[in-house]
């Protein structure tokens, strides 16, 4: 396989795991658009804190576990004011 065929090959398999992902995406907003927040809301904490357990197990940088917290909260932030829009 020649560097061209695997570079190739890498860029088929990175746009096909990114249409995965909003696939994944597509489904979960279809699925808390579907469900009260009482029913989704502990599953996307629990989501996110085995994101912050692993991110803390794999020993990541400082810098790293602070992004993964920012990015935390603003989900938290944008669930929050999802909840207050929804009363």
């Amino acid at each position: 396989m020649s560097d061209s065929n695997a570079r190739e090959h890498l860029d088929t398999k990175h746009e096909r795991n990114r249409e995965q992902r909003i696939e994944g995406i597509k489904r979960w907003v279809e699925y808390i658009e579907s469900e009260p927040p009482d029913t989704w809301g502990p599953q996307q904490n629990a989501v996110v804190n085995d994101q912050l357990d692993a991110a803390q197990s794999v020993q990541t940088s400082a810098s790293h576990q602070q992004h993964v917290k920012d990015v935390a909260a603003e989900i938290l932030e944008v669930s929050d004011e999802s909840d207050t829009d929804s009363t």
